[in-house]
């Protein structure tokens, strides 16, 4: 538009500098051929166009869709037309919905979706959806699919941390869906889930009780193992005591009964050695110390 008055702007100055130079008025011929520079400028001007950081370009002339987006920075365009931004970078849906859970329960669930525009689509979207593509096909496609998915969980699952899976289940089905017409997912964060009263003591009580359970399989473990230990431990001393067993004879030990006596003898202790009146024939020592 801006461009189309420059070139009036550009006409009239024309006409009337060639008017006024006839008639010999030079001054309002000097103004009329200012009018002209600056109708020229803008409209030059207008043939460029600055497209901000994190935004492409969809140009469209008179209904004509240009297939090649105009990338970030100043664009050379046709000055006629009419160049329609589209941002590019990631943007957050938050959602606050009801949603049911496999069990038949109503769960109040606060999910975020993060999503950005593909560049490469941008003049798709705006020839099939347009400019508020968000509000046609995002937001409707996005309920769909957290209700249809949380149907599938129990409410328990919803509450604990098979939280993460929904979240990605809910993330690769809305990436299926909206994928091709040109939206990139790129997570699906559950920020909030709230459960009915009862509901939620009911799970928290149940998984008190899975703990306790765990807690007791833990130390019947434990004691098991202690009990196989002590019985590991008590096999080997009676090992240990039936092989010593098996290695101690009679006559080993009147042989270390001489051995003995024959020390006491050769020692400087006062004694009194009876011969032959011990058990077994060994002798009787008999000292003061």
């Amino acid at each position: 538009m801006l461009f189309i008055i420059a070139l009036i702007v550009i006409a009239i100055s024309f006409f009337a500098y060639r008017s006024t130079k006839k008639t010999g008025r030079y001054q309002e011929a000097r103004l009329s051929m200012i009018g002209i520079a600056v109708g020229i400028i803008i409209a030059v001007l207008q043939a460029f166009t600055v497209i901000p950081a994190g935004t492409v370009g969809v140009v469209d002339f008179l209904g004509m869709v240009s297939e090649t987006t105009l990338k970030s920075g100043v664009n050379f365009v046709n000055p006629m037309a009419r160049v329609v931004d589209f941002s590019i970078k990631t943007q957050e849906l938050k959602e606050t919905m009801n949603v049911p859970s496999q069990e038949g329960q109503n769960v109040q669930l606060e999910i975020s979706l993060l999503f950005a525009l593909d560049p490469d689509n941008a003049s798709k979207i705006y020839k099939t959806v347009g400019e508020n593509y968000g509000d046609i096909i995002l937001i409707p496609q996005f309920r769909s699919v957290v209700r249809g998915i949380t149907a599938k969980y129990e409410a328990k699952a919803l509450y604990t941390s098979s939280r993460e899976v929904l979240a990605l289940e809910i993330k690769n089905e809305l990436e299926k869906l909206v994928g091709p017409r040109g939206i990139l997912i790129e997570a699906a964060p559950l920020r909030q889930i709230v459960l009915p009263p009862g509901l939620t003591a009911a799970i928290e009580e149940k998984l008190k009780a899975e703990q306790e359970s765990q807690r007791m399989q833990f130390v019947l473990e434990r004691e098991k193992q202690e009990a196989d230990r002590k019985r590991i431990e008590a096999k080997g001393i009676a090992d240990f005591q039936d092989i010593v067993a098996r290695g101690i004879s009679q006559q080993l030990l009147q042989w270390k009964g001489i051995e003995a006596t024959e020390k006491l003898a050769n020692s400087q202790n006062a004694k009194v050695v009876i011969i032959g009146s011990g058990k077994d024939g060994l002798p009787i020592i008999l000292g003061n110390n």
